[in-house]
């Protein structure tokens, strides 16, 4: 009896250092790999309350630092079993113009983005089509074809024109990967033409929420998620783009399984921004002019907790109002999904039954602070939405401004 109960012992003991394990493994993945604070902040993890800084000579305690400056730290629970040594940053809190007012956006893609084909029909009665095969698919951006750059419809046409029905080599990009084929264009007795039988596009238009501008960095954010071709879905490769004034004239309040949207038209064709991202995280740019808004702190993003919080919408003309939401759920894991947030507002809930699209980009506040920005509504649920770090879209707003200079250089 004595070794059967040693035997349950030990293997009692061991599924504990399994689960112990597995328990600080999910704690690892979730803790951020770097935190911000301001000097003389202390190292406070509010969403994991039992972690704090190591002890004692291990690490350097950011906890009792002053000085602006980067430095690694030790998380440990209770102060002594260490879980991961992240970095901390210790700078000036931000301040930045939170707009949550309409933008529309004018885009222009590197390449021309196949989004249809066609079949063409031949004297013989049959059909082909040129494209196909060749290799192309949906979705694929066509950048040169013979020795003609494809930066617009009209260059595809030309191109084309220019072969004559001979063979000539297509350059184009798939999933981030430049690669080759040949295409033979055929004529279209019906249109008078040479065509490849595939449908292209070359720019974009659409209207979003701006999230913030920083008047001393002379940049903006805003929607929080790439602008994407509506048919393919693909992110637009950005080769110019511009965000004009807009108005929101109307809405189609969303559903359980049909996404509401925003509806606006463009206010004038002067630009007051230069699109110099078109990223994951958001459109980002440099400003031609002021923005309205109030100039708020950003918090940073382990301050973020769940709770009550608002948004900053417009969904009327060009005005934004506030309206009370709740953030559910505040992750480090994915860095375009880092919050789940519910409306509560009764007057949001009435005029559009939620988070529609055209919302995306709209200003999240909780304490008084810049948070996040909405970027998706669920498709199932309306009420409900992700959320991204403002802290994240600042970090790409910085960004926009090098390529801002990198392209000054190259002009």
């Amino acid at each position: 009896m004595g070794v059967k109960r040693m035997q349950r012992a030990k293997l009692a003991a061991a599924y504990l250092l399994l689960a112990l394990a597995a328990a600080l493994g999910w704690l690892y993945s979730c803790l951020p790999d770097r935190v911000y604070l301001e000097p003389g902040q202390a190292l406070y993890l509010p969403r994991f309350a039992w972690v704090e800084p190591q002890r004692g000579h291990g690490s350097r305690n950011v906890a009792s630092t002053r000085a602006v400056g980067s430095y690694q730290t030790t998380l440990t629970l209770g102060g002594w079993l260490p879980i991961k040594t992240i970095r901390a940053v210790v700078t000036e809190r931000p301040r930045v113009t939170v707009c949550g007012t309409p933008f529309g956006v004018k885009m222009f893609s590197e390449g021309a983005l196949i989004v249809g084909f066609s079949e063409i029909g031949q004297a013989d009665g049959g059909t082909s089509n040129p494209a196909k095969e060749a290799g192309l698919r949906l979705g694929d951006r066509v950048i040169c074809i013979g020795q003609t750059r494809t930066e617009s419809n009209d260059a595809v046409k030309e191109a084309l024109d220019a072969a004559e029905g001979q063979s000539v080599e297509v350059v184009y990009i798939r999933s981030g990967e430049q690669k080759l084929t040949t295409l033979t264009p055929v004529w279209d007795g019906a249109t008078g033409q040479w065509r490849a039988g595939m449908w292209v596009r070359d720019s974009s238009a659409g209207v979003g929420t701006l999230t913030f501008a920083d008047e001393e960095l002379g940049v903006f954010a805003g929607l929080g998620h790439p602008i994407s071709d509506s048919d393919t879905g693909e992110s637009v490769a950005l080769r110019s783009g511009e965000i004009v004034s807009c108005e929101i004239t109307g809405c189609s309040a969303g559903t359980a399984g049909s996404p509401g949207e925003l509806k606006g038209h463009f206010l004038s064709a002067h630009a007051i921004g230069t699109i110099r991202i078109n990223g994951e995280n958001g459109v980002y740019g440099t400003t031609r002019t002021h923005f309205s808004g109030q100039l708020r702190e950003i918090a940073f993003a382990q301050e973020v907790v769940t709770g009550p919080a608002e948004i900053w919408a417009t969904i009327e003309g060009e005005t934004p109002r506030a309206y009370r939401i709740q953030i559910e759920r505040v992750s480090d894991a994915d860095p375009r999904r880092n919050l789940v947030i519910r409306v509560t507002d009764p007057s949001l809930l009435s005029a559009t039954g939620g988070i529609v699209q055209g919302m995306s980009g709209s200003p999240i506040l909780q304490n008084g602070r810049l948070v996040g920005a909405v970027t998706h509504v669920l498709v199932n649920d309306p009420t409900r939405g992700y959320g991204i770090f403002a802290q994240t879209m600042l970090e790409q707003a910085k960004n926009a401004v090098q390529n801002d200079a990198e392209a000054q250089i190259a002009e």
